[in-house]
């Protein structure tokens, strides 16, 4: 399988063959090909959509830019231009909305995951070693609740005593949390972070690397209404969130605070406890196996819900503290769901309330973990840090 480096990565999520069209600063947030040129299949959906499509596209065939496009990764890339591949993908994606539509009453049952699994061709013939080999069991996206277990409002309630309970949680106002960022591979060198978070459901994810390094700022901001995104390398420089990532970001902000998770989640229902695992935050050999050295296995509860505007929630609660350990959220694409997964892991005590200092992201793109230094609670914090993020200094 190839190894993508995230310069690589992040161009094939907002690249996917388009040349950018022209990019005035935009006054309402804009539709795919309001923002790159030559948009044919996936027209007219949400330019986080669009982005979250392409990265689904690329995982699916363990792809990166210059697999469908001549001098990806160059100044000399035309993104526009037709090449054999992205036709073809053009008629795949045709394909796969034709069967669901057809067979499946319009719902996501095929996807571009669903055949090609990592790979540009998809297996046709049964391997052997697969068939009696370890089997890998992949839970399906939506859980099965059993009868039997207990029930999804118990494990979140204890969830709630286990963080501080429900009195001391009601008066947790803000957080202001400050630390460093490993990057995909040690990729920046690092950033200095700070997390910032007002109840109800604001939240803002700042990470500032040296100039040194050529990256950019990581900037992510949710105001309780509107959501903005600034990525490194990215091509559209940012870009304000109207499709399924405004749901996550709006879920994340409101998670901010425990107090209020049994009222952001509805159609409760609790899945059949199973183990996770750390995930390394780097590709290289080292550093994995120096993450799995220090990495950990949970055995968890599951519960399952619906945040904003549907979006489909699974979160895993450790079975011995009660404390969240995993989010893994969905946003919904024209091809398939996109999972974003969020790990929690030590917690220690911040006047009487149980927050993670460590909070490790994986998307389609790549990951991240967080390692907080210090984090103060219910302090007051300047509102322009949830909008949009301030003008790149030149």
């Amino acid at each position: 399988m190839k190894r993508r480096s995230i310069e690589i990565t992040v161009l094939a999520l907002i690249g996917a063959g388009f040349a950018v069209a022209q990019t005035a600063t935009p006054q309402k947030p804009l539709m795919s090909d309001q923002v790159f040129k030559n948009v044919r299949a996936l027209k007219g959906i949400p330019l986080d959509d669009f982005m979250e499509t392409m990265g689904l596209i690329s995982a699916a065939l363990s792809f990166d830019c210059s697999d469908c496009h001549t001098n990806a990764g160059t100044d000399k890339v035309d993104w526009a231009a037709d090449t054999p591949r992205k036709v073809i993908a053009r008629t795949m994606i045709g394909m796969v909305a034709t069967i669901n539509k057809n067979n499946f009453q319009g719902r996501e049952a095929v996807t571009c995951w669903t055949c090609h699994r990592n790979r540009d061709k998809p297996l046709v013939t049964p391997v052997f070693e697969t068939i009696y080999g370890e089997p890998t069991l992949a839970p399906d996206d939506v859980i099965v609740s059993n009868p039997g277990l207990p029930s999804p409002e118990s494990i979140l309630d204890r969830f709630i005593q286990a963080s501080g309970g429900a009195q001391r949680l009601a008066g947790l106002t803000s957080i202001d949390a400050t630390g460093t960022s490993a990057g995909f591979g040690g990729f920046g060198g690092g950033g200095a972070v700070e997390i910032a978070a007002k109840a109800p459901d604001k939240r803002a994810t700042i990470i500032l690397f040296k100039a040194e390094t050529g990256r950019g700022d990581q900037i992510r901001t949710y105001d309780g209404t509107a959501g903005w995104v600034r990525t490194p390398l990215n091509v559209v420089g940012e870009y304000q969130l109207i499709g399924g990532d405004l749901d996550g970001a709006r879920f994340d902000a409101q998670l901010s605070f425990p107090g209020q998770i049994k009222q952001i989640l509805t159609n409760l229902k609790t899945g059949s406890p199973t183990t996770i695992s750390d995930l390394p935050v780097s590709h290289s050999q080292a550093a994995v196996q120096a993450n799995a050295a220090g990495g950990k296995t949970y055995t968890v509860d599951v519960v399952q819900g619906n945040g904003p505007r549907g979006l489909l929630v699974t979160l895993y609660f450790d079975k011995t503290t009660g404390l969240l350990a995993r989010e893994l959220r969905y946003s919904v694409t024209p091809i398939g769901r996109v999972p974003t997964e969020i790990d929690f892991a030590d917690y220690r005590d911040v006047n009487g309330i149980k927050l993670p200092f460590r909070i490790s992201y994986v998307w389609l793109d790549g990951r991240d973990s967080i390692i907080l230094s210090d984090i103060k609670t219910n302090v007051s914090i300047d509102e322009a840090k949830f909008g949009r993020p301030a003008p790149l200094k030149k």
